[in-house]
């Protein structure tokens, strides 16, 4: 018997890349599993039952149960009817992986107000809309597991994506509230930083792939052709899934990174260092304490070039040799 063996599993967006890893490996494990996916490009256009159909068919292929499911999680009525698959299919809802997401790279100064409001609709919008109606039946029969999709664009922030990052670093926080509203009930709610190539990775415009070279961040590419396949998104099932299982029972709340081998707990949000003094601090203290003691040693994650005239930087000094 699988891990999951009598459990019905929901997976967002498992018609291909990550989520689609995810699915097949609870399928394997046991689990009954709705793969929702409406087959949209990278940026939430178009629509094609396809992928959730063919996984579907893949993971019946290997001897499991699987239904599709084409909903959007955008809308309210969508995430219902999502639930509703399971319920309506497989009588109950165990687990739901809240993978789903689009991408619309842009950066801020360019940034249309559509192009965020799509993107916080199905990231963070959409974690709400599939989570509200599985949590009032995980609620009620005191057991579920919900696994939510943060992002290290939503965590430390990388150029291009005000809007991507804004939604996954409302998912964290959404995370750490759902974990409280529910630990009560024997319902569990983590998060997932995933690292893998995909089809969002590989759609990032070559103007932020530069912005963040420049910045010294590390935008994944194509693996090698030669080597093990390191960044495929099948490495992050694994740990999806262990968070799925009745082991896990005492895990809650938690953010964890995952890419390739690498498995690693992400710090709560909290003061690293703390200025305190007993009454107000005024304005020209702070000019002071902010960063020769609050920031010292830490630097600006975008500094402005050394030739742009930054009124209140210190002047530069003179080249060897110079006037």
């Amino acid at each position: 018997m699988g891990e999951f063996e009598g459990k019905v599993a929901v997976v967002t967006g498992s018609g291909r890349g990550i989520g689609r890893g995810i699915a097949m490996l609870l399928a394997r494990e046991g689990a009954k599993v709705v793969v929702n996916d409406p087959g949209v490009n990278v940026d939430g256009t178009g629509n094609d039952n396809g992928p959730a159909d063919q996984v579907v068919a893949e993971i019946k292929g290997e001897g499991g149960t699987a239904a599709s499911s084409y909903d959007s999680v955008a809308t309210a009525d969508g995430g219902e009817g999502i639930i509703k698959t399971a319920l309506d299919t497989f009588g109950r809802i165990d687990i739901l992986v809240n993978n789903a997401g689009i991408l619309r790279d842009r950066m801020i100064f360019n940034m249309a107000e559509q192009e965020w409001d799509d993107v916080i609709a199905v990231h963070l919008k959409g974690h709400f809309n599939c989570t509200k109606p599985a949590s009032i039946l995980m609620r009620q029969q005191r057991y579920g597991r919900i696994v939510n999709f943060s992002s290290v664009s939503g965590l430390t922030g990388l150029p291009g994506q005000a809007n991507y990052g804004a939604a996954k670093s409302g998912i964290a926080g959404f995370t750490r509230v759902v974990a409280k509203d529910l630990g009560r009930y024997g319902v569990t709610c983590n998060a997932i930083a995933p690292g893998a190539s995909t089809r969002m990775t590989q759609s990032v415009p070559d103007s932020s792939r530069e912005l963040r070279a420049r910045a010294g961040i590390a935008t994944p590419q194509a693996r090698p052709a030669a080597g093990p396949p390191m960044r495929d998104p099948e490495f992050v099932a694994p740990m999806v899934a262990y968070l799925c299982t009745d082991d896990a029972w005492n895990v809650n709340g938690q953010i964890f990174h995952v890419a390739g081998g690498s498995v690693g707990l992400s710090h709560h949000p909290t003061p690293m260092r703390t200025l305190w003094k007993p009454a107000m601090w005024t304005l020209d203290e702070l000019v002071t304490a902010v960063p020769e003691t609050l920031l010292a040693g830490i630097g600006n994650p975008a500094p402005p070039p050394p030739d742009l005239n930054i009124p209140g930087r210190p002047a530069q000094a003179a080249p060897a040799g110079g006037a």
